[in-house]
Parts: structure tokens; sequence; C-alpha cells
């Protein structure tokens, strides 16, 4: 924890949550760039990765949880992850990728990209990537982070707006931190799933690519 600034505290490359997952688009297809769609979605045993410029979010709430699932060759794993929360969120030059091995073809990789006009990255919030009570399970994020009215060190039981996502594994007497506004620069972050009420997904482009394609390199 660094530097105060007006309205928050700033931590530079925090490790913090965003972003809706790259299964949105290869699930639901075009109808999300063209309104608000409820969705839940994973990729499965696979990570994906996540790239955007910017987003802004209200009632952030972070926590620790866990991932269970089966890998490509159908063995069960489990992966601890940070859950993030927000009730709303705006996007800016989002980007997502995911690569899985396909047989006799080798590598197939997914690239997705919204919210990328001139528009978009001047302000005009109609234009951006929009989520509204998003939850997503990231093992790790890069970041230029700001928050406002930040509070750490919460029992994660105690936290509302929007509180632990209903149905998940969580620790409710264990570590969590919420603020009431975040804003996350330069963000780099690789996902396992995520979940939300609604996305909105403007300039949508959905493309599939031989060989690795990803959103930024390890």
């Amino acid at each position: 924890m660094k530097s105060q600034v007006r309205g928050g505290t700033r931590w530079k490359r925090f490790a913090v949550v965003m972003v809706p997952s790259v299964a949105a688009t290869a699930a639901i297809g075009i109808g999300l760039a063209q309104g608000a769609l409820a969705a839940s979605f994973s990729i499965s045993g696979q990570e994906f990765k996540v790239k955007a410029k910017s987003l802004e979010g209200t009632d952030f709430v972070q926590y620790g949880s866990i991932v269970k699932g089966k890998d490509l060759e159908g063995k069960g794993f489990w992966e601890p992850v940070a859950v993030s929360g927000f009730s709303e969120a705006y996007i800016t030059d989002m980007c997502q990728s995911v690569v899985t091995p396909v047989p006799f073809l080798g590598n197939v990789s997914l690239e997705l990209r919204a919210g990328n006009s001139a528009a978009a990255k001047n302000g005009d919030k109609d234009q951006q990537v929009y989520a509204k009570d998003i939850y997503l399970d990231v093992s790790a994020l890069d970041a230029d982070a700001e928050f406002g009215n930040i509070d750490i060190g919460v029992a994660a039981g105690s936290l509302k707006d929007p509180g632990i996502q209903p149905g998940t594994e969580a620790n409710k007497n264990g570590f969590s931190q919420r603020a009431k506004s975040a804003k996350l620069t330069n963000v780099e972050q690789k996902a396992w799933a995520t979940t939300a009420g609604t996305f909105r997904l403007p300039d949508l482009s959905l493309k599939l690519h031989k060989g690795t394609k990803e959103c930024f390199s390890d």
C-alpha cells in the first residue's frame, strides 16, 4: 500500500480482478453485442487471458475461494482463486484470448475484442463494455489500481452489495476487502471463470487463429 490520492488509495501493479470471460461470445455469439444478456461462463480445464486499457467499477468486493473442475483430459483439479465482484463495471479496449490444443490441427486460438472504438476510449460509456453484478475467478492480474473508500481485512461474510457469490465456496470468516469504487488501467489478467447478470459488448470482433495468438505473453 503506497501513496494517498484524492478519494482513495493507489497501489501500483496490484493483483485485483476484472473483466468478463472470453467464453461469453463463444457461448452466446453475436447477440451479446446487440443487447444485454445474463451469462455464466467457464472454459473447461483452462485459464483464459484478458487485457484491457481500463476498467471502472462500483461496489468492489474481493475474497478467497477455490475453483473445481476437470481438465482437457478429464482429470479433476482444484485451484485457489481470488473472487472479485462489482455491482457495475465499464471496460475500455478489451482483448480476451484462449488457446486450445485440437487433435490433428495443433493449437487453435480464440480472440475476442470489444469496446475499442474512439468513442469508447474518449469516455463514451455507451460504447464501452458493460457488466452488471459480475463475479470473476482470477489466478493472476497485473494493473495500476486506485480504490475509493477502501476497507481492508473485513470478514468475507460481512460483504454486501454484491457480497459473496451465491452457491460458491468461501470461508465466511476469511480475509476480504471492499471499496466503493475501483479504477484499473493497463490490465493483464488470467482467469478461470466469470458470471454476470448482464454483458454488453459494443464493436464485438471474434476470430479463430490456427496456432498460438494471445492478448499478452507471460
